[in-house]
């Protein structure tokens, strides 16, 4: 069976305890977009300039990024429930201190704490999906990835509401809903079985030298890039207030999720996962490129931003599964190199920025954003190859899912029916 034109599977039909962790993704990635509208709003209140204000970004994605290198080895040790428990720990504390803080110093320090915590949660959480999914791989990451993309599309709405109130609303919003999670993981997921092996500090690192992963990582840093650039700097151009910021990223957060959920298994269904890929990215880059251009005009800025999530839904459930399924390694070792090298670039982008801006002019974040992600397109067809393997596996996965999913219709009906029967 070509992956050009296998089914796509249904990514609601999970356990509870999948849905329990993804829930709690909703809510942890919420985190991400909950700051987004507030950003010129602390650059106004602490005396900040915009780069200082975009290492809130820095400081949390490049602590995740290192973080993830020991995300395997703490859950191989602990377990997975305990770690999804203590990286949620990490961040309500974390949260709620940011918020307490007087100055953008303390909240990037505290910033960097979250970001550990949010190593533990994220990499441990997609394993666990994964390991628990009975609809398959490829459901599992769909899913993971519309929990993603809801949490990134309600955070900017409930992060300007609150940031319309006061600038700390946000970081204390995130401390709350994060106790919420924290509370449905304790009660929820089933702890996990732990792995007959247990992972090693550098088996990120060794996993790296796989071309496939390597190729694959590298080019995530290079659109992750741009797509930081948008989130974490495209705020300040803007021009908007605390409300309107979290409408027009709440706006971009949506088609993230639509995307991801039901854009990228269609289209790569119909076209595989490099041509879906390529042309995916060569569209966002053009993207930012009309951004770059017309980074004064409010309206064209604001259209862009938004457009931009349909390109970001896309590559994210694309590139995961790809990624996932082209390493020779395990899941969960393969979800923490991958994870390392594209948060490094996510980390460094908003700040890169700020600085451009300054020294420059308010053009060439986004000139180098877009090249950026056209560099990523470059580096990908460096592993075309392995790009067709991933087709290939993740056909004969859907191939032999088929059967299994239609068995457990058929046994869901029958118990239905005599449900119903004993009931009349």
């Amino acid at each position: 069976m070509s992956s050009a034109h296998a089914p796509v599977s249904n990514p609601f039909k999970q356990p509870k305890a999948v849905w329990a962790v993804a829930f709690a993704c909703v809510i942890s990635f919420m985190g991400i977009g909950l700051v987004d509208p507030i950003l010129p709003a602390l650059s106004s209140k602490l005396h900040a300039t915009p780069s200082q204000v975009s290492l809130l970004f820095t400081s949390y994605l490049v602590v995740t990024a290192v973080a993830m290198l020991v995300t395997g080895w703490v859950s191989s040790r602990i377990g997975a429930k305990r770690t999804l428990i203590a990286g949620l720990v990490l961040i309500v504390v974390f949260s709620a201190l940011a918020g307490l803080s007087g100055g953008i110093v303390g909240i990037v320090g505290f910033r960097a704490g979250w970001g550990l915590g949010n190593a533990l949660f994220i990499a441990t959480s997609l394993a666990v999906i994964v390991a628990s999914s009975s609809g398959g791989f490829a459901g599992a990451i769909i899913l993971y990835e519309t929990a993603l993309g809801v949490g990134i599309a309600v955070g900017p709405l409930l992060g300007g509401e609150l940031g319309g109130i006061s600038w700390r609303g946000p970081f204390f919003g995130v401390a709350v809903l994060m106790a919420i999670a924290l509370a449905a993981t304790v009660t929820l997921v089933r702890p996990t079985p732990r792995p007959a092996r247990r992972t090693g500090v550098l088996d990120p690192i060794r996993a790296l030298r796989h071309r496939g992963l390597l190729t694959m990582g590298l080019t995530a840093l290079c659109y992750n890039w741009g797509f930081f650039t948008v989130l974490g700097f495209a705020p300040f151009p803007m021009g908007l207030d605390a409300h309107r910021l979290g409408y027009v990223f709440t706006g971009w957060g949506l088609l993230v999720a639509l995307f991801s959920v039901f854009g990228a298994p269609r289209l790569q269904a119909r076209f595989g996962i490099a041509k879906t890929l390529y042309a995916n990215l060569v569209l966002f880059s053009a993207d930012i490129l009309v951004i770059a251009l017309f980074t004064d005009n409010t309206t064209v800025l604001v259209c862009c931003v938004i457009v931009a999530g349909v390109f970001i839904g896309v590559n994210n459930t694309v590139t995961t599964q790809a990624v996932m399924t082209i390493a020779p390694v395990e899941r969960p070792v393969a979800s923490a190199a991958y994870g390392f090298i594209r948060f490094i670039g996510g980390g460094l982008a908003p700040f890169a920025a700020g600085k451009l801006a300054e020294g420059v002019n308010v053009h060439a974040p986004f000139y180098v954003g877009a090249a950026s992600v056209l560099l990523g397109v470059v580096v990908l067809a460096t592993a075309h190859r392995q790009l067709g393997e991933a087709e290939r596996v993740q056909a004969a996965e859907l191939a032999a899912a088929a059967p299994a999913a239609a068995r457990r219709e058929e046994l869901q009906e029958e118990a239905l029916a005599e449900d119903l029967g004993s009931a009349t």
